[in-house]
């Protein structure tokens, strides 16, 4: 089976809704698979981290070699920005337009055939795109593979599998793991998630920032 290497790919892929045929929670989301092209970066050596902030390599070669599109569009924007902190840079993932992390991803896994698009109406009036996988399995085996990471002998557990699963809590992806899972591997978590760096923590500080956000304009509406 052709598993995708990159974990944005990976994340989309988790995050899609067979029974729906698209993905579900697209405005936190956008954050986690902004988190996964930082990680990315990172596990492929073309970013470090320099006082806590987000540096780009000055590199090239076999280490952007299969990167995926939306990723080598992020890696572009650091080269080009000053050195920003990890948060400042997972927070900068768009929520609407052709630019957030879910199109972008979404479009580059229709490029190389991993899905299918085509355009639809809800309810005869609204235009949403349905999403169909190429190969259901895919799915199965990145949701077993985070499986493995949390219950299989931690010195077997293959790094981006820890990183992948790291960012799966951390992003708080229901989909693969729910409340309780969560609280349940707990301790195997923490034990993968310098897999993926400094990037999980920032996830979780742009995630509590998008949710006190929406709790105030709630508030503001009555």
């Amino acid at each position: 089976m052709d598993l995708p290497s990159n974990l944005p790919e990976k994340l989309y892929l988790l995050a899609y809704d067979p029974r729906r045929e698209r993905t579900t929670r697209n405005s936190s989301l956008n954050l986690l698979l902004q988190a996964a092209a930082l990680t990315e970066l990172l596990r492929r050596g073309l970013l470090y981290e320099e006082g806590r902030k987000a540096v780009a390599r000055v590199r090239g070669g076999a280490a952007e070699e299969g990167l995926d599109p939306y990723s080598a569009r992020l890696l572009g924007q650091i080269r080009e920005s000053r050195p920003h902190s990890w948060n400042s840079w997972v927070s900068r993932a768009r929520s609407t337009g052709r630019d957030q992390p879910v199109r972008r991803v979404r479009d580059g896994l229709a490029d190389s055939g991993r899905l299918t698009l085509r355009s639809h109406r809800a309810a005869g009036l609204f235009p949403v795109t349905l999403v169909t996988l190429a190969d259901p399995g895919v799915r199965e085996a990145l949701a077993a593979s985070v499986t493995g990471a949390l219950t299989g002998p931690l010195s077997r557990v293959d790094p981006a599998d820890a990183a992948l699963t790291a960012l799966v809590a951390a992003g708080r992806l229901g989909s693969v793991l729910n409340g309780r899972q969560r609280r349940e591997h707990r301790g195997r978590i923490a034990k993968l998630t310098p897999a993926a760096g400094p990037v999980p923590r920032a996830l979780g500080t742009a995630l509590a920032w998008r949710m006190a956000g929406h709790a105030a304009e709630s508030a503001a509406l009555g």
